[in-house]
Formats: C-alpha cells, sequence, structure tokens
C-alpha cells in the first residue's frame, strides 16, 4: 500500500453563512455545485485537485486560547501565487494575519472559526 496524496481537508464552522464570506470574498474561492445533501450545511472548494470542506456542524475544540501564531496549531498549508495579493485581501478585511517565522515568504491567518490556515507563495504550482 502507497498513499497516493491528501484529496481534501474538512474544517468545522459554526457560522457557513460567516464562513463562506470569508472563502468567497476574501479568497475569492467559488463552491463547487456537486456537494450532495448530506444532512447538514456545508461547503466544498476546490483548489486544484484538492478541495476544502466546510461542515457546519458543533465544534468540539475550544477556539479561544489557540496559539497566537498559526504555525505553532494544527493548520492547513495552501499554495498561493502572489502573497502581496493575498496580503493585501486580508487587510481590506481587516483578518489578522502573522509572517511565517522561517524566512519563507508564507503567512498564516485564521478563518472565523479559528482554524489556522497557512498560504506559501508558490511562483510555479506543480
Amino acid at each position: 500500500m502507497k498513499l497516493q496524496g491528501i484529496l481534501h481537508v474538512s474544517l468545522l464552522v459554526a457560522d457557513l453563512a460567516r464562513a463562506r464570506g470569508f472563502y468567497e470574498s476574501v479568497l475569492g474561492l467559488a463552491p463547487d455545485p456537486r456537494r450532495p445533501d448530506l444532512g447538514y450545511p456545508g461547503a466544498w472548494y476546490d483548489i486544484g485537485a484538492q478541495q476544502i470542506h466546510l461542515l457546519a456542524l458543533p465544534n468540539p475544540d475550544p477556539v479561544e486560547g489557540r496559539p497566537a501564531h498559526g504555525g505553532r496549531d494544527r493548520h492547513v498549508a495552501l499554495a498561493v501565487d502572489d502573497l502581496a495579493a493575498l496580503r493585501a485581501a486580508l487587510d481590506a478585511a481587516g483578518i489578522a494575519y502573522t509572517l511565517s517565522r522561517s524566512g519563507r515568504a508564507a503567512l498564516f491567518c485564521r478563518d472565523p472559526d479559528g482554524n489556522a490556515l497557512e498560504f506559501i507563495e508558490v511562483k510555479n504550482p506543480a
């Protein structure tokens, strides 16, 4: 057996409309209309050959008390082609972020439900 890759990551959200506002308006993602009725609200977003799944379900984890820097918390790392444009979008939306402490072109922010996201600038994603 050999693992072939990561197909999607699921994130819990308390308020689907608020979460969709972040993922669609700030990050510019479009929802995948093929998401079936799973018995609870949610949204799927295609990112290359992978997806982010938002699940509108109760979150068993505390939102408060998480590390200020998302790199010290569980997080999803996403490739972005223009980190400066992302920073401008986050600034315009009033969303706090921290720069990567490794020195590479990357930043961390949290979505409205406290999920940590890392964005790494990749000029020519594979």
